[in-house]
């Protein structure tokens, strides 16, 4: 069985100090690189995910989190990138307490990811999303955007996926006035997204609040939008 030693060495196997040099210098975000890249994280993560039960998965993912390690978070991260999980119960609440301690977009996006598919599996989960919204921690504030993004790609929701989409774009307006930069890329990307599934429900957003946005952010959540 794959433990967090065994799955450290295999990761540490793969390091490459340029790499994680560039990788340093690139997040910005003080913790251990390795160097590692995504599709050769990805392929340890297959064989572990075949490796383990789904109790151990999760043991395994959430000490690899645990580590502080940029490789080493994404790979616990994609352990619980799965669409049909059950009982999930246990890994949306691991998810969710990860995401009180966010503290950069790279690992935070593959938390979120593989939080979207727990969140889509029981959408009640918003209630947990929405304390998110009101953290001291900009980057929590913004993981309530990205996680609630597969609602702004839907091209037929039902009422309660349609529930989640205002809800979402009520906490994209609350956001208008933080001018972090990533808090406004966060509001672009997820009008932007759903301009291509919703256009007029995108244009009415930012009929109402584009002006506010920074104008980066305003530009890239108007870009499959027909000029009017």
């Amino acid at each position: 069985m794959t433990d967090l030693a065994t799955a450290l060495a295999e990761l540490e196997a793969l390091a490459d100090p340029a790499a994680a040099a560039e990788a340093a210098a690139y997040h910005k975000v003080q913790r251990r690189y390795l160097g590692v890249t995504v599709p050769l994280i990805e392929e340890r993560v297959a064989d572990w995910r075949a490796a383990l039960s789904l109790e151990d998965r999760l043991s395994l993912a959430d000490a690899l989190w645990q580590t502080d390690i940029h490789e080493a978070m994404v790979a616990g991260a994609k352990l619980l990138a799965q669409a049909r999980i059950r009982p999930d119960a246990d890994i949306w609440a691991t998810i969710a307490r990860w995401a009180e301690g966010f503290n950069g977009w790279a690992t935070s996006d593959q938390a979120t990811t593989a939080g979207q598919k727990r969140l889509v599996a029981d959408p009640a989960r918003i209630e947990t999303v929405a304390t998110w919204t009101q953290s001291p921690n900009m980057w929590t504030r913004r993981a309530a955007l990205v996680i609630t993004l597969p609602f702004a790609k839907m091209n037929f929701p039902k009422e309660a996926d349609l529930a989640i989409r205002e809800t979402a774009l009520g906490w994209a307006a609350s956001y208008i006035t933080d001018r972090d930069w990533f808090i406004q890329k966060a509001i672009a990307w997820w009008v932007r997204d759903l301009s291509k599934h919703d256009a007029a429900r995108a244009r009415a957003f930012l009929d109402a609040h584009g002006a506010g946005m920074k104008s980066f952010a305003r530009t890239e959540a108007a870009r499959y939008l027909p000029a009017e």
